[in-house]
């Protein structure tokens, strides 16, 4: 529906994006992640035909967006934006929500119909003659979406739409863009740097990082087979290791770790450099006296170094030789009595070590 083809943009000296080249396909709900100020809300803009790019192009249903002023408007008028502090006009809800309509010179008899049926999506019907100032962030941001859908678009476009809300009002609008996606079929791309919200919502996923993308995959491509050591530490991965191939037998090698040895599921051949990721939630701590251990094929002593508190789930970093991150419950924690200087045993499953070739 969306090509991009080797887009760049510079602003105030900077290339902000550099070569970004992506299809975003019709109905999907793609979300953009990566760090502040990578380039994920000027791509946006770009996708919404706000801004210029520097180079390269964006075709809208294979049609140059490079065209003409009036050309750019007809096209801007098949997709909807939301940003992440939406501007409220000093009038009610309604008015709000009209005020795409009236600017597109829509018959004044359908406004108001089409405006209830926006609220409703959203779930603010009855809302019509409130003043927008006075509403929450949450229901505020759920009139912009209104606002946004009452003009019909074809895709929607949101900039972290609910980086200013409480736990409560994201799940509300969460739940809405999946309303949106499968009940409307609205293509809906948006930006975000909440990793729960790039999983629990997007069936693609592209990371952003330093101006470029770095990797354009599904939920389970970015979150369990990055490629690379940025993108890894970007999603969670603080377990990357640089090793050698020692043997190969039937799809399981044998990767040497300084002085640790691993057993993974890898083509690779004896003699290749590789690189090992293990997401923290793959690594099983048990008791070195030999309760709780798994059947996994790494299992490894080690001594706690660090416990991070994070709010339900416990971080724990074991020296095993090589440092490795687990991430557990609380109760398990607490059950197993786990505090720094404790021997215990780190394991984890060959086939949950995600191996890439490492050139180094």
């Amino acid at each position: 529906m969306i090509r991009i083809t080797n887009l760049s943009r510079e602003a105030g000296g900077r290339k902000i994006l550099d070569d970004i080249n992506l299809e975003i396909r019709r109905g999907e709900i793609f979300t953009l992640i990566g760090p502040s100020g990578s380039g994920k809300t000027t791509l946006l803009r770009l996708l919404d035909l706000l801004d210029r790019p520097t180079a390269g192009k964006i075709l809208f249903d294979g049609q140059d967006t490079a065209r003409t002023e009036h050309d750019r408007l007809t096209i801007r008028r098949r997709m909807g934006m939301v940003f992440q502090k939406s501007a409220a006009l000093n009038t009610t809800v309604a008015e709000n929500v009209a005020f795409g309509l009236k600017f597109r010179g829509t018959d004044p008899d359908q406004i108001a119909p089409r405006v209830t049926a926006a609220l409703e999506l959203v779930g603010l019907r009855g809302f019509e003659k409130r003043r927008a100032v006075t509403l929450s962030g949450g229901e505020m941001q759920r009139v912009a979406i209104a606002r946004a859908m009452v003009t019909r678009p074809e895709v929607l476009l949101l900039d972290e739409p609910t980086a200013n809300l409480d736990p409560v009002s994201t799940e509300i609008i969460e739940d809405l863009l999946i309303k949106i996606n499968s009940e409307m079929h609205t293509t809906i791309l948006f930006s975000t740097h909440d990793m729960i919200q790039g999983q629990r919502l997007a069936h693609r996923i592209g990371v952003i990082m330093n101006g470029r993308l770095a990797q354009v995959g599904t939920l389970h491509d970015i979150f369990y087979q990055p490629n690379g050591r940025e993108v890894a530490r970007f999603v969670g991965i603080d377990t990357v290791l640089k090793g050698i191939v020692q043997s190969s037998d039937r799809g399981i090698a044998t990767i040497a770790i300084g002085n640790a040895r691993f057993e993974v599921v890898t083509s690779c051949p004896p003699g290749k450099n590789v690189a090992l990721y293990i997401r923290p939630e793959e690594v099983t701590i048990s008791l070195s006296d030999g309760a709780n251990k798994t059947s996994a094929r790494n299992q490894l002593d080690g001594t706690i170094t660090k416990l991070v508190s994070l709010g339900p789930f416990i971080r724990v970093t074991v020296d095993c030789g090589v440092p490795i991150t687990a991430l557990i419950t609380a109760r398990s924690c607490s059950e197993l009595g786990l505090s720094p200087g404790m021997t215990v045993v780190g394991s984890v499953k060959a086939s949950a070590i995600h191996v890439r070739a490492d050139p180094a």
